[in-house]
């Protein structure tokens, strides 16, 4: 059973919007590709523990703090017996594995080590839970589930699980009987009050409002070769059609998201959507929408 869904990362969020409306160095774009890769292979794991028939929890992108440590867990999943958490990795390429590093194999770069995180992880998980009354036994581990990655000389003893080994370990976990009680629903309800919502640690370029391209963009295919046709919004590349009301609003999460500190106004969202043919429409959406205040010469929208 899902317990907690996996949301979006504002960090993943906001990069992806400012790659669409203005230039990112080469850094910025590397790092976007990390984050979106990561994102895929953290989904696809997600349609795994999904599709499990036993009796369990799962808690996706839980992020928490044991004695003033921050620690990330991408999956957890309670069962009867065992909590599991895992470490979900979407590399792709040959890597070979060297006392205790990890190196790609074509240009032998060092990467991170995932295995010192999730014992990491694991540490700091067991001490919260202990702390909180819980005493459960806890397996941690890496898991890899790009098809396309290989990692040579991998010790046995390592908590790794492979991309072909991810059907049997799935039907493996299927299997387990026991079943869940009041203490684990619980455990499940205290961590994820216990979830922080975001890092504090954004690693995002500088921007301003007058550098980003205004306009919406399509949200099929992310152009902005887009008109509005009397009550839709229609992509002159792909052909997606949304209503007006629809990309406005998608419009205003994205301004909102890029300038939390700015006040929603009917002048600001006319200026950010630019297509939308007159300031009436979007006063009625706004609106209709959110609620008015009143604030000096201009009225605004929360």
């Amino acid at each position: 059973m899902l317990f907690k869904e996996r949301k979006t990362s504002l960090e993943y969020a906001l990069l992806k919007s400012l790659s669409s409306r203005m230039k990112l160095h080469e850094k910025d774009l590397q790092y976007l590709r990390n984050l979106e890769k990561g994102d895929e292979g953290e989904r696809y794991f997600d349609s795994l523990t999904g599709a499990l028939t036993c009796d369990c929890f799962v808690l996706n992108d839980l992020r928490l703090s044991c004695n003033n440590a921050t620690f990330q867990i991408d999956a957890l999943m309670i069962t009867g017996e065992t909590i599991y958490l895992f470490e979900v990795k979407n590399y792709k390429g040959d890597f070979y594995y060297e006392r205790d590093r990890i190196f790609t194999k074509n240009n032998k770069s060092e990467i991170n080590n995932p295995l010192l995180q999730v014992k990491r992880c694991e540490s700091l998980f067991r001490q919260l839970i202990l702390s909180l009354g819980f005493n459960m036994p806890v397996s941690a581990s890496v898991v890899f589930v790009n098809p396309e990655f290989t990692l040579y000389q991998a010790p046995l003893s390592a908590p790794f699980i492979f991309p072909n080994q991810l059907k049997r370990y799935m039907k493996d976990l299927n299997a387990i009987s026991a079943k869940l009680s009041g203490k684990h629903r619980r455990l499940a309800e205290k961590l994820s009050s216990l979830h922080i919502e975001e890092s504090p640690f954004l690693h995002l370029p500088k921007y301003r409002y007058d550098q980003l391209r205004k306009g919406i963009f399509c949200a099929t295919c992310g152009s902005f070769s887009c008109a509005v046709k009397g009550r839709s919004v229609i992509c002159e590349d792909c052909g997606q059609a949304e209503s007006v009301e629809a990309a406005v609003l998608r419009s205003v999460r994205e301004f909102r998201m890029l300038f939390p500190e700015r006040k929603i106004t009917t002048n600001d969202i006319f200026d950010w959507c630019r297509i939308v043919d007159s300031k009436k429409r979007v006063s009625r959406i706004l609106a209709k929408n959110f609620n008015k205040f009143r604030g000096g010469r201009w009225s605004y929208y929360e």
